[in-house]
């Protein structure tokens, strides 16, 4: 096989050497990947492979090591081939073209692979192409080559993978790769395809496929980009040089690891020289200092980013920044004038505005707050101001009324400072100012004024028509100090009982006055003034009637109390209160005393001065049997005029009490108490009754459960003396029976007849013949175990069941005695005996419904008899 060698021209002009070598050398090119630098790699990776479009190193010092290992290659390339690869490669070539010529017409006479498997000729590696290709024919690729293309047209290429046919094709016979169109590095970078070598007429692979990539390779086409633009920043006024203001980046689509098309460098424009940028990273900073925003605010810088790292040649973006200047605190407020000077009206009202001032500050927003506040001095005391914090105005308000007559102007200084204050410029002075205020007040003919805002007065009802209550004053303040007539004013919805006389200003009862009526009247007098009428003024006087005392004060309840026999002197027993109808509550004063008439030496009345008071006793030692009620008089007297008073009276009841003073009883003992007998003797004998009761109970329980004696003791034992019968008996039918059990114990006939009274008696309460669930269970369990029993012959366990007990309902089971029990039988306790007993209560049920049913019939027949007749 010949080896075969390809050198083209790149654009450069540079010589690339492309080679295309036999199997025998990729030995050595696997040497060379070992100790050769990457650049010496990457030709040695592109064996078999011819790329038209391989570009030049865009920096010199890349070409020597490419040379250096280009022609390192062709050294050890030529050394290998004619030293130790020759002669192997003489003596075995010719066996090995047979073998492969044998191999593929076996595989074209066969259509199918030989038996040794053929190692791969080719080798692969990555194919560039040129990105925005501008030429009208296919750009070319690269080309596919295989050891088993003898050139014969007998091996067909196949490539199949991303964009074959769309975007790339090959040429079936040579291997020749071709683009069909321009492409676009920033749209896709790489194309992964598939190749393989196989055979023309039966389209056998002659070897196995094996993957490739076409890497487009970037061109700068794409120029750099701010996304996010224009800006918008801001940095303090006055900062000093070197401040960072903002950071801007800009993008590059193109490729940033190959050349220089994605290395940006930015650059300003415009905005120089108050603005700097870095040209790397693209931070903006202050370029000169002590720049002031009352001088300028804005400003608009231009950056411009270019790649190539800003060579010759190199694309650029451009994009604006807007910085804004931020206010700082370097200015201070300053009046516009040094002299305000403002008007009042001397009956302007207390609060209301006099006039505004206003200092000036450059600063904005909080920096121009100012606040303004008055000198202490001559006006501080009758005016004040208001800092408006919207207009930053200062607005002088009236603290005090004013009087013209009294004073016509005012002067006083006012101060205007900042809030805020930044202390890197106090050095620029002190960030206040001054201003004076001249006031002059206005004078305005007023009406007349009342000596007080208000008037209260009182007076008694009953006052006759008349009689002055009290005077009203006014006068008039101004120069003119012209008279003054009074009136009041009339009321549609309210009464006149009062008159005014128009000079003196004296009011008089023009009616008669009811306090229960009407205890407050409410006028308003009327102030003119004569020398103009126009001119008026009101005040409201209030006259309250005071309460004629009429009715006497009475005690607030009926008291009735109790005094412990052994009560101690002094001791209060009871507290009092009163009530009074002539006046409020809130007025009452009232005074507790004892008849002096009468002297009281079991009890004494104590005031205790706050409209309330105590019943004490004066001695000890009260018994019931003595006296065991007493009426305690008590006199209540009022403060009004004149003095009211009444007598009234608390019932003592004698009580008898335990040592802390509880109440134990007042009429319970009323009975024993002649009989001499004490509270421990009558408890005693009240514990004594109780334990008798007990004892009857339980003696009579203990009687009514006594077990009685068996009917039959063990030597009465009759299962030797059995008695046989030659005739049958007549089984439970046969109430005539003879009684055995009769025989054997006499006192059976009269134990059973006793029974039979008992049942009869309690037969018309059927609840009580109900057997508890526990003695069915216990008569079950019982029947059941007898029933399993099979042990000896009945004659040897005989047993007369003449007497069961009290405690069983079912009485006797026995045939013998059945003539003893009456006909009427509760038979509904059988069913609690279990499913055995089941047929026997349904008989006795049946039975029984038809008995009921007999003895209504006959009462309906005899009710409808009785009808008829």
């Amino acid at each position: 096989m010949s080896t075969e060698l390809h050198i083209q021209d790149t654009p450069g002009g540079l010589p690339t050497v492309v080679q295309l070598l036999p199997n025998s050398l990729v030995l050595a090119v696997s040497f060379t990947r070992l100790f050769l630098k990457p650049p010496i790699a990457k030709c040695a990776k592109r064996t078999r492979v011819v790329n038209k479009n391989f570009k030049h190193p865009r920096n010199s010092m890349d070409i020597v090591p490419m040379l250096m290992g280009n022609c390192l290659l062709l050294f050890l390339w030529c050394l290998l081939d004619k030293s130790f690869v020759s002669p192997l490669h003489s003596s075995s070539q010719s066996r090995m073209g047979k073998e492969q010529h044998r191999n593929l017409m076996a595989h074209r006479k066969h259509g199918m692979m030989g038996v040794h498997r053929v190692k791969r000729g080719w080798v692969w590696n990555q194919f560039f192409v040129l990105e925005e290709y501008m030429g009208s024919d296919p750009q070319y690729v690269g080309k596919l080559h295989s050891d088993l293309d003898k050139g014969d047209s007998m091996v067909k290429y196949t490539l199949s993978g991303e964009g074959v046919g769309s975007i790339f094709t090959i040429e079936p016979s040579t291997g020749d790769i071709h683009a069909l169109r321009s492409l676009d590095r920033e749209e896709k970078p790489y194309y992964a395809l598939r190749a393989q070598a196989v055979d023309v007429f039966t389209g056998r692979p002659l070897e196995p496929e094996s993957e490739f990539i076409i890497k487009v390779q970037d061109i700068n086409d794409n120029e750099p980009k701010f996304l996010e633009g224009p800006y918008s920043a801001s940095v303090p006024e006055m900062s000093p040089i070197g401040t960072r203001v903002t950071q801007i980046t800009a993008t590059d689509a193109d490729d940033p690891t190959y050349g220089n098309s994605a290395r940006i460098v930015y650059s300003i424009l415009h905005g120089q020289p108050y603005f700097s940028v870095d040209p790397k990273t693209g931070v903006i900073r202050v370029a000169l200092p002590n720049m002031d925003r009352e001088v300028k605010e804005m400003y608009q810088v231009a950056i411009q980013a270019k790649d190539m790292g800003g060579q010759l040649g190199g694309l650029a973006g451009t994009t604006t920044i807007n910085i804004t200047l931020r206010d700082v605190n370097d200015n201070p407020p300053r009046f516009s004038k040094s002299i305000f000077h403002l008007r009042v009206l001397e009956s302007s009202p207390v609060g209301s505005s006099v006039g505004r001032v206003k200092a000036h500050d450059l600063d904005s927003g909080k920096n121009a707050e100012v606040e303004y506040s008055i000198v202490a001095g001559d006006g501080s005391s009758m005016f004040d101001i208001y800092s408006n914090k919207n207009t930053q105005e200062g607005t002088v308000i009236l603290k005090k009324l004013l009087d013209y007559e009294a004073r016509k102007a005012y002067t006083f200084k006012v101060e205007a400072s900042n809030t805020v204050l930044d202390h890197r410029f106090l050095h620029l002075g002190p960030f206040k100012d001054t201003a004076t205020v001249k006031v002059n007040v206005l004078d305005v003919e007023e009406p007349p004024v009342f000596s007080r805002l208000s008037y209260s007065m009182e007076t008694y009802e009953n006052t006759p028509v008349g009689i002055i209550v009290g005077a009203i004053t006014a006068e008039d303040l101004d120069v003119g100090n012209s008279p003054v007539r009074y009136s009041i004013e009339w009321r549609k919805d309210s009464e006149n009982h009062f008159d005014i006389d128009p000079v003196e200003g004296t009011l008089s009862v023009s009616e008669a006055l009811d306090r229960e009526r009407n205890a407050e009247h409410n006028i308003t007098v009327v102030a003119t003034k004569v020398n103009n009428p126009l001119l008026s003024s009101k005040v409201t006087v209030t006259i309250k009637v005071l309460d004629v005392n009429e009715f006497p004060p009475e005690l607030a309840f009926i008291y009735e109390t109790f005094v412990c026999e052994n009560a101690k002197v002094g001791q209060v027993i009871q507290i009092i209160s009163a009530t009074d109808k002539d006046m409020p509550a809130a007025e009452h004063r009232f005074y507790f005393k004892s008849p002096s008439q009468t002297r009281n030496r079991n009890f004494t009345i104590r005031d205790y001065g706050n409209n309330t008071a105590g019943v004490a006793t004066r001695r000890g030692g009260f018994r019931r049997l003595e006296q065991s009620m007493y009426l305690v008089p008590v006199v209540v007297e009022d403060s009004g005029y004149p003095i009211q008073s009444s007598t009234g009276t608390v019932s003592v009841r004698v009580c008898t009490c335990d040592t802390d003073g509880s109440l134990l009883s007042c009429n319970a003992e009323a009975v024993f108490f002649p009989m001499g007998l004490s509270t421990g003797a009558l408890m005693a004998i009240l514990l004594c009754i109780v334990i008798l009761l007990v004892m009857v109970v339980l003696y009579m329980g203990l009687r009514k459960h006594k077990k009685k004696d068996t009917l039959m003791s063990s030597k009465e034992d009759v299962r030797d003396n059995v008695i046989h019968y030659d005739d049958e008996g007549g089984g439970e039918e046969d109430t005539q029976a003879f009684d055995m059990g009769t025989l054997r114990n006499p006192k059976g006939i009269k134990e059973t007849a006793q029974l039979q009274k008992i049942r009869s008696d309690d037969e018309p309460d059927l609840a009580s013949a109900c057997v508890s669930k526990e003695d069915s269970e216990d008569i079950r369990t019982y029947i059941h175990h007898c029933l399993l029993e099979n042990s000896t012959p009945p004659y040897d366990s005989l047993v007369t069941y003449a007497y069961e007990g009290e405690g069983s309902v079912a009485e006797s089971l026995s045939s013998i005695e059945s003539w003893v029990l009456e006909p009427k039988e509760d038979y509904r306790n059988l069913c609690d005996w279990g499913p055995r007993f089941k047929t026997l209560a349904g008989i006795f049920k049946e039975h029984d419904c038809k008995a009921m049913e007999k003895v209504e019939n006959e009462a309906h027949a005899e009710a409808l008899k009785d009808r008829l007749d």
